[in-house]
C-alpha cells in the first residue's frame, strides 16, 4: 500500500517532524507499506481560480490519487487550517480520498486549538467519504525541543497508538472496493 504523509503547510517544521516520527512508527507495525512524505513546501502551489494547472500542482493531485491512504499533517494558524492545506483539498476529486484511510496530527500555539481539526478538517475528510481514524493527535509547541523533536511521552504513545489504528484501518480497507454502488 502506498502511504502519502501530507505536510500541509508552506512554513515550520513541526508538522514535518510529527510525519517523521509517525512514518517510523507505523514502519514498526508493517514494513510493508510504501511511505512517503509530501511537503507542501517543496511545491509551487496556485490557487483554484480555473486557471490551467501547474506541473507541481499535476504532480501533486496524481500523488493523491495514486496513494492507498494518508496521515494529514496540518499546523493550526488563527483558529484555522492553513489556506494551501484547503486549497490543495479543492484541486482533488471528491472520490479521490473515497474508502481510504486518514489519520490526523496537527500542532498549535495553544490547547484550544485541537478544535480546529473537529470543526474543520474532519468535516472535509468526511465530504471525502475517507475513513479518518477516530484518533487523531494534537500537539502543542509545548512539546518540542528547541530542535522540533517531540519530547513529551504522552505525545509519542498517542503518535504510536494512532499508527497502529491507522495500519488496521489500512488492513480493512484492502477488501473494500473503492468504485461506488451510487453515482454521488
Amino acid at each position: 500500500m502506498k502511504i502519502l504523509l501530507v505536510d500541509g503547510t508552506m512554513f515550520g517544521r513541526k508538522t514535518g517532524a510529527i510525519l517523521e516520527q509517525v512514518e517510523q512508527y507505523i514502519k514498526e507495525y508493517d514494513a510493508n507499506f510504501e511511505l512517503e512524505i509530501m511537503h507542501f513546501s517543496e511545491y509551487k502551489h496556485q490557487i483554484v481560480d480555473g486557471s490551467p494547472l501547474n506541473d507541481d500542482m499535476k504532480k501533486m493531485i496524481q500523488k493523491f490519487e495514486e496513494a492507498d491512504a494518508y496521515i494529514i499533517a496540518t499546523p493550526i494558524f488563527q483558529a484555522s487550517i492553513p489556506g494551501v492545506l484547503k486549497n490543495a483539498f479543492d484541486f482533488l476529486h471528491p472520490k479521490t480520498m473515497r474508502y481510504k484511510p486518514v489519520s490526523i496530527v496537527a500542532n498549535g500555539g495553544t490547547h484550544q486549538h485541537h478544535l480546529v481539526v473537529e470543526n474543520q478538517l474532519k468535516p472535509i475528510l468526511d465530504y471525502f467519504r475517507a475513513l479518518v481514524t477516530p484518533n487523531y493527535v494534537y500537539t502543542h509547541t509545548s512539546h518540542f525541543d528547541a530542535d522540533n523533536n517531540i519530547v513529551d511521552a504522552d505525545v509519542h504513545n498517542r503518535l504510536r497508538e494512532m499508527a497502529r489504528v491507522f495500519v488496521q484501518y489500512c488492513e480493512m480497507s484492502k477488501t473494500l472496493p473503492k468504485e461506488t454502488i451510487d453515482q454521488h
